[in-house]
């Protein structure tokens, strides 16, 4: 049985960038996003997304990928 690997955009940056720095200096959007929320701003509460003059569906796009969903339909194909 062959082990196949689909990497998370969002943990595998997590891990390596935690505070956000590559995200912030490329995606000014989100350069006053708390760092918790950095990599998925559609998380934040409606008040942090203010606050840090970023509302999701305004000012950045709404996700256009379930990576989750995404990463198993992948995952069976690999398998085929």
């Amino acid at each position: 049985s062959q082990y196949f690997r689909v990497y998370s955009p969002i943990s595998f940056a997590q891990k390596y960038d935690k505070n956000g720095n590559f995200i912030r200096h490329y995606v000014p959007e989100l350069k006053d996003m708390p760092a918790k929320f950095i990599y998925e701003p559609w998380k934040a509460p409606l008040e942090v997304q203010k606050k840090a003059k970023c509302v999701v569906g305004v000012d950045y796009p709404k996700p256009m990928v379930d990576h989750n969903a995404a990463k198993e339909d992948n995952m069976k194909r690999m398998a085929e």
